[in-house]
């Protein structure tokens, strides 16, 4: 039996699994002694604040104020810092803390790796087309817009037209797990290589050292880059290793010259997420067009080892579509990958499942998570876009009981309305001047 009411009831019991899993993990400790600093001892550990901070956001926090979720909750958390405590633990974040806590978050991932594989004899396999992927980890990156609704730190205008942020992430699509965040402007451009290699690096240093032998690292049109592509070739060409990209491209006259040299049965049908045919979309290879036909090798700057692919589908409605588009009366989204096995369908597949990473709300913040605390009834704010005392859910009033819904006689038409009318009545002139004569003559 469930019930709602009762007395002694706690909200938000569920945050205290995740709050026990970094202390049992050994997470907050790590973060406790990759902050802590010689000869000052704070009344909140600094590792206790960040990690109370992350249950927060795990529990809708979108606010550093909404830490206050946690701290009233005194009975199930114990002692909780203030806002103002987690704003002074943030600010002493510098870089070389952060390159400790990055270290701490290492340790703690390859700990909890081990504990999966002992228990399950492999980290799980990330799928695609139907098929597990076996032992490659997938690094999947993807920036994202999140909007301001005021002047922020860093708040710029984005390529989207709004207000905000950009930030770049990097996620791992075996565990679901966030690797890298690499904070930046909104005006912040959406191929800046520099970025996506430090994000990628930042990421592959999330990955146990035993794991690190095969991977794939994958990342839209938005950020394929050529310097982001050799970086990954590199990481390749070491002894040992495997690193395969892939990457989107753009849809360019290149690829617009060979498509009418293309048979109709080099077109096979595209893949879904579970292996089975997608509808009104096809795949084919270009590889061979493209680099190995008359004209030489169109993408000669780019590695020799290099694949095209090319999907074409019915466009949904309200697509853009280039006037090449329009009269094929088809979408085209074109694939580099450096697999040098495999079939188009199932490469082409696995690049698509990069949809995971850019279609999760609670991942890029494309919308708001639920809100932990509510806003006092009839509260103004002082600072547009901060909110200032606010109350955690279980001390909100509870809802006014709504009136009956009535129905009036113009509402319902079993009922005549007899017809009212306010008579007519003629409204009086204005008054004449007092002395028109003198009023003509301006005097």
């Amino acid at each position: 039996m469930v019930e709602a009411g009762g007395h002694g009831v706690v909200s938000h019991a569920g945050s205290a699994a995740t709050r026990m899993l970094a202390d049992r993990t050994g997470l907050t400790g790590g973060l406790s002694r990759a902050l802590a600093r010689r000869g000052f001892t704070p009344l909140h550990d600094r590792g206790r604040v960040i990690t109370d901070l992350a249950v927060a956001i795990a529990d809708g926090a979108t606010a550093i104020s909404d830490i206050d979720t946690l701290r009233h909750q005194e009975e199930l958390f114990g002692p909780v810092a203030s806002d103002t405590t987690a704003w002074r633990a943030l600010a002493g974040c510098d870089g070389a803390a952060l390159a400790r806590t990055g270290r701490a978050r290492a340790k703690t991932r390859r700990h909890i790796w081990d504990l999966i594989a002992a228990r399950h004899g492999q980290i799980p396999a990330a799928r695609a087309g139907g098929q597990d992927l076996g032992e490659v980890i997938v690094i999947r990156l993807d920036a994202t817009i999140v909007i301001a609704h005021s002047d922020k730190e860093q708040a710029k205008g984005t390529f989207k037209g709004t207000w905000g942020f950009h930030p770049l992430t990097a996620w791992c699509d075996n565990t679901g797990e966030s690797l890298a965040v690499l904070l930046r402007p909104g005006n912040a451009g959406a191929n800046t290589a520099a970025d996506h290699i430090a994000v990628a690096d930042a990421a592959i240093a999330q990955i146990p050292a035993r794991y690190r032998r095969r991977m794939l690292i994958t990342c839209d049109g938005a950020g394929s880059t050529h310097a982001l592509v050799d970086h990954i070739t590199a990481l390749n060409a070491r002894r040992g290793y495997q690193v395969h990209f892939s990457v989107g491209l753009d849809f360019d006259e290149r690829i617009r010259d060979v498509l009418p040299k293309l048979p109709g049965s080099a077109w096979t049908p595209a893949l879904e997420a579970d292996g089975s045919p997608r509808p009104g979309a096809q795949v084919a290879e270009l590889t061979g067009l493209l680099r190995h036909s008359a004209g030489g090798d169109r993408f000669a700057k780019w590695p020799p080892d290099m694949r095209i692919l090319v999907r074409r589908e019915n466009p949904h409605p309200g697509a853009q579509l280039s006037l090449f588009e329009q009269h094929e009366g088809k979408r085209y989204q074109v694939t580099a990958t450096s697999t040098p096995g495999g079939q188009a369908q199932f490469l082409e597949a696995r690049h698509r499942t990069q949809a995971r990473v850019e279609k999760d709300p609670l991942r890029q913040g494309h919308g708001p998570a639920p809100p932990a605390v509510q806003e006092l009834p009839g509260q103004h704010r002082v600072v547009p876009g901060r909110v200032h005392r606010l109350r955690p859910a279980r001390l909100a009033p509870p809802p006014r009981p709504r009136r009956r819904a009535r129905h009036s006689r113009a509402e319902n038409p079993a009922l005549q309305n007899p017809a009212r009318r306010r008579a007519d009545r003629e409204r009086p002139a204005a008054p004449l001047p007092a002395y028109p004569a003198i009023l003509a003559m301006g005097q």
